[in-house]
């Protein structure tokens, strides 16, 4: 469930301020960006949407986010960051990570298999005297393109 943008400006101004940031007009040209793609995406992505914002202040802009709870980043196989909004902004997804190229796709399970993937991760953190609060799950290999190569 992604929050409406009027509704994810709002959040993301209120987790800023919390931490004592302002919501600046890069900071917003970022969320806009990240709320517009339907996966995690690279810096290059985001300064081809978020017109005339410089390299070094996005990397400091989403430093900044991603410490107020607005964005996350994942280190791929290619060691490319990826950013995407905080899963409570967007709903809770999985990923396929190609371990190839660092292509990430967002994947929702059905809500059996969601459940199982609580329960066991529920288990597993008991088992190790561990609270688990929350899960990610990617699953890593190669997408179609990079298969297609390979096999070429």
């Amino acid at each position: 469930m992604r929050l409406a943008p009027d509704e994810l400006h709002r959040t993301a101004d209120e987790r800023l301020r919390r931490d004592g940031q302002r919501y600046t007009a890069g900071r917003r040209a970022l969320v806009q960006a990240l709320g517009s793609s339907d996966r995690p995406v690279t810096m290059a992505e985001l300064l081809d949407c978020a017109d005339g914002l410089a390299q070094s202040s996005a990397y400091r802009n989403l430093a900044v986010l991603e410490e107020a709870g607005v964005v996350h980043r994942l280190l791929t196989g290619d060691d490319t960051a990826r950013y995407e909004l905080a899963e409570d902004l967007t709903g809770h997804h999985h990923h396929l990570v190609c371990t190839r190229c660092g292509a990430v796709l967002d994947v929702e399970v059905p809500a059996e298999l969601e459940a199982a993937i609580g329960r066991l991760a529920a288990s597993i953190g008991s088992e190790a005297g561990f609270r688990v609060d929350g899960h990610r799950l990617d699953l890593v290999g190669r997408c179609g393109g990079c298969r297609a190569v390979a096999d070429a």
